[in-house]
């Protein structure tokens, strides 16, 4: 077997948002607003939501050869513990994909972490290596655009 097929992705990443946690716990987990929030994502459907869990599909800007990219996943929410377990459903490409979001109120504010593993499938049009490079450094400008979306949302910046 080729060990390359077993290769696993991991990344994690943080960022301080200087706001209230109930703010960036409640416009971070609104998941219907996500096209807002995040610019990677067209459009976000809310498919059924049961006690502290949503389940939705997520649907991307068309990439440059005009494919709209899109799948459903699963977050669990857990506001005492500040944590939401994400879980692909629907994996697409990758064989599997875990999300962690872990929040925590620090010196500046409330640092939000995402910690994703995953696995591409071998007929994946990228390897997990490839996509590791991809999330790490889509993950950090998505996160700088929510900290300020989020700021400016909560009236914490000059319009």
């Amino acid at each position: 077997m080729d060990e390359g097929l077993l290769e696993e992705g991991h990344t994690e990443q943080s960022i301080v948002i200087d706001a209230p946690f109930d703010e960036v716990w409640r416009q971070t987990n609104d998941v219907a607003a996500w096209p807002d929030l995040f610019s990677e994502y067209a459009a976000a459907e809310i498919l059924e939501t049961s006690g502290n869990t949503v389940r939705f599909r997520l649907s991307m800007h068309p990439d440059e050869n005009g494919t709209v990219w899109s799948w459903v996943s699963e977050r669990t929410l857990d506001r005492a513990a500040g944590t939401v377990r994400a879980r692909r459903v629907e994996t697409g490409p990758f064989e599997f994909m875990d999300i962690v979001w872990t929040y925590r109120e620090v010196e500046g504010g409330v640092e939000m972490r995402w910690t994703q593993d995953f696995r591409m499938k071998p007929e994946a049009p990228v390897d997990t290596a490839t996509m590791t490079a991809r999330i790490t450094t889509n993950s950090a400008l998505q996160m700088a655009l929510i900290r300020g979306r989020v700021r400016e949302r909560a009236g914490l910046t000059a319009v």
